[in-house]
Protein backbone atom coordinates (compact mmCIF):
# COMPACT_ATOMS: atom_id res chain seq x y z
CA UNK A 1 0.00 0.00 0.00
CA UNK A 2 1.50 3.65 -0.97
CA UNK A 3 1.25 6.32 1.71
CA UNK A 4 1.62 9.89 1.66
CA UNK A 5 4.39 9.87 4.39
CA UNK A 6 7.74 11.27 3.46
CA UNK A 7 10.05 8.25 2.82
CA UNK A 8 11.52 6.17 5.49
CA UNK A 9 13.76 3.78 6.48
CA UNK A 10 13.39 1.62 9.77
CA UNK A 11 16.43 1.11 11.99
CA UNK A 12 16.55 -1.18 15.00
CA UNK A 13 14.09 0.02 17.65
CA UNK A 14 11.47 3.60 17.08
CA UNK A 15 14.49 4.81 15.22
CA UNK A 16 13.46 6.46 11.48
CA UNK A 17 15.91 7.82 8.94
CA UNK A 18 13.78 10.06 7.15
CA UNK A 19 14.68 11.98 3.89
CA UNK A 20 15.73 14.88 5.49
CA UNK A 21 18.09 13.42 7.86
CA UNK A 22 19.25 11.39 5.24
CA UNK A 23 20.30 14.54 2.70
CA UNK A 24 21.64 16.02 6.12
CA UNK A 25 23.90 13.10 7.09
CA UNK A 26 25.00 12.90 3.18
CA UNK A 27 25.98 16.46 3.18
CA UNK A 28 27.91 15.65 6.20
CA UNK A 29 29.58 13.41 4.62
CA UNK A 30 30.81 15.51 1.62
CA UNK A 31 31.99 18.08 3.75
CA UNK A 32 34.59 16.18 5.76
CA UNK A 33 35.24 14.34 2.39
CA UNK A 34 35.65 17.78 0.72
CA UNK A 35 38.14 18.67 3.81
CA UNK A 36 40.77 15.43 3.64
CA UNK A 37 40.96 16.17 0.16
CA UNK A 38 44.13 15.62 -1.19
CA UNK A 39 46.30 19.01 -1.54
CA UNK A 40 46.80 18.04 -5.28
CA UNK A 41 42.57 17.64 -6.07
CA UNK A 42 42.39 21.25 -4.10
CA UNK A 43 44.40 23.08 -6.35
CA UNK A 44 42.21 21.79 -9.27
CA UNK A 45 39.25 23.12 -8.26
CA UNK A 46 40.78 27.00 -7.05
CA UNK A 47 40.40 29.59 -9.62
CA UNK A 48 43.41 30.59 -11.16
CA UNK A 49 42.56 33.96 -10.42
CA UNK A 50 43.07 33.08 -6.42
CA UNK A 51 46.97 31.62 -7.13
CA UNK A 52 49.81 34.00 -6.15
CA UNK A 53 52.78 34.93 -8.92
CA UNK A 54 56.26 35.00 -7.69
CA UNK A 55 57.30 38.62 -7.86
CA UNK A 56 60.77 38.43 -6.39
CA UNK A 57 63.16 37.71 -8.58
CA UNK A 58 67.13 37.66 -7.73
CA UNK A 59 70.05 37.37 -10.57
CA UNK A 60 71.66 34.07 -10.96
CA UNK A 61 74.81 35.68 -9.57
CA UNK A 62 73.40 37.09 -6.19
CA UNK A 63 72.52 33.50 -5.41
CA UNK A 64 75.17 31.62 -3.12
CA UNK A 65 77.43 30.06 -4.99
CA UNK A 66 76.42 26.48 -4.19
CA UNK A 67 72.84 27.41 -5.28
CA UNK A 68 75.13 28.87 -8.86
CA UNK A 69 76.65 25.50 -8.75
CA UNK A 70 73.29 23.60 -9.13
CA UNK A 71 71.78 25.65 -11.74
CA UNK A 72 74.66 25.03 -14.22
CA UNK A 73 74.04 20.84 -12.97
CA UNK A 74 70.55 21.88 -14.18
CA UNK A 75 71.37 23.27 -17.55
CA UNK A 76 74.34 20.30 -17.87
CA UNK A 77 71.71 17.40 -16.59
CA UNK A 78 73.73 16.33 -14.06
CA UNK A 79 75.30 15.39 -11.93
CA UNK A 80 73.05 15.43 -9.09
CA UNK A 81 74.80 15.42 -5.02
CA UNK A 82 71.52 13.82 -3.87
CA UNK A 83 69.12 11.09 -5.08
CA UNK A 84 66.06 12.94 -4.88
CA UNK A 85 67.44 15.94 -7.06
CA UNK A 86 65.07 15.94 -10.20
CA UNK A 87 62.33 14.82 -8.54
CA UNK A 88 58.46 16.08 -8.96
CA UNK A 89 57.91 19.04 -6.76
CA UNK A 90 54.15 19.60 -6.61
CA UNK A 91 53.74 22.64 -5.73
CA UNK A 92 51.73 21.71 -2.39
CA UNK A 93 51.99 25.17 -1.22
CA UNK A 94 50.61 26.71 -4.30
CA UNK A 95 53.01 29.33 -4.24
CA UNK A 96 54.47 29.16 -7.69
CA UNK A 97 52.05 29.88 -10.44
CA UNK A 98 49.62 26.73 -11.14
CA UNK A 99 50.91 24.29 -13.61
CA UNK A 100 50.15 20.82 -14.33
CA UNK A 101 51.62 17.75 -11.89
CA UNK A 102 55.15 16.85 -13.19
CA UNK A 103 55.89 20.43 -14.63
CA UNK A 104 58.94 21.28 -11.79
CA UNK A 105 61.23 19.39 -10.34
CA UNK A 106 63.01 19.96 -7.11
CA UNK A 107 67.18 20.42 -6.80
CA UNK A 108 69.11 20.49 -3.31
CA UNK A 109 71.37 23.13 -3.24
CA UNK A 110 73.56 22.11 -0.36
CA UNK A 111 74.28 24.31 2.87
CA UNK A 112 77.93 24.55 4.49
CA UNK A 113 77.75 22.72 7.79
CA UNK A 114 74.57 21.17 7.51
CA UNK A 115 74.31 17.56 8.23
CA UNK A 116 71.36 16.88 6.14
CA UNK A 117 70.19 18.52 2.79
CA UNK A 118 68.97 21.80 4.58
CA UNK A 119 66.29 23.79 3.70
CA UNK A 120 68.05 25.40 0.23
CA UNK A 121 66.33 24.64 -2.76
CA UNK A 122 66.10 25.37 -6.76
CA UNK A 123 62.89 24.53 -8.00
CA UNK A 124 62.67 24.40 -12.06
CA UNK A 125 59.33 24.30 -14.26
CA UNK A 126 59.15 23.18 -18.08
CA UNK A 127 58.86 20.49 -20.67
CA UNK A 128 62.49 19.79 -20.65
CA UNK A 129 64.59 19.32 -17.79
CA UNK A 130 67.56 20.60 -19.21
CA UNK A 131 65.97 24.23 -20.63
CA UNK A 132 63.58 25.02 -17.88
CA UNK A 133 61.50 27.71 -18.77
CA UNK A 134 61.80 29.11 -15.37
CA UNK A 135 63.56 28.69 -12.03
CA UNK A 136 62.98 29.51 -8.16
CA UNK A 137 65.06 29.56 -5.71
CA UNK A 138 64.27 29.03 -1.82
CA UNK A 139 65.78 29.46 1.27
CA UNK A 140 63.52 28.71 3.57
CA UNK A 141 62.48 24.85 1.92
CA UNK A 142 59.20 26.53 -0.19
CA UNK A 143 57.95 29.20 2.64
CA UNK A 144 58.96 31.70 -0.14
CA UNK A 145 60.72 31.93 -3.76
CA UNK A 146 62.36 34.12 -5.74
CA UNK A 147 62.16 33.82 -9.81
CA UNK A 148 65.73 33.31 -10.64
CA UNK A 149 67.28 35.81 -13.73
CA UNK A 150 70.04 33.91 -14.99
CA UNK A 151 71.21 36.80 -17.13
CA UNK A 152 72.56 38.33 -14.32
Amino acid sequence: MLSAEPFTTRLSGPSRLTSRSAAFLAGLVLGVAAHWMPVEAQARRSDPIDQPAVEAVVPLSALPVQAQVVHRRILAGGPFRYAKDGSVFGNRERLLPRQPRGHYREYTVPTPGARDRGARRIVCGGKEMRQPETCFYTEDHYSSFQRIDPRH
